[in-house]
């Protein structure tokens, strides 16, 4: 699977339509609170909920 790079603004417009979740990519989940964006989940996160997340959304993943 390719790994596509997206700009800030693309990456929000995805999240506010509802096509793409956001997760902090920070196994660390100090730092993931840290620079936590509104809405965002931690990797931690992600796998507790990997069953019941939509299916027809992209994950966007984003480190400071």
């Amino acid at each position: 699977m390719a790994v596509e790079r997206i700009d800030p603004e693309e990456a929000r417009r995805e999240v506010t339509a509802g096509r793409a979740l956001l997760v902090c990519a920070y196994e660390d989940e100090s730092k993931c609170n840290r620079m936590r964006i509104e809405g965002a989940m931690t990797l931690h996160e992600l796998q507790h909920r990997t069953g019941s997340l939509p299916r027809d959304r992209a994950l966007i993943f984003y480190c400071g």
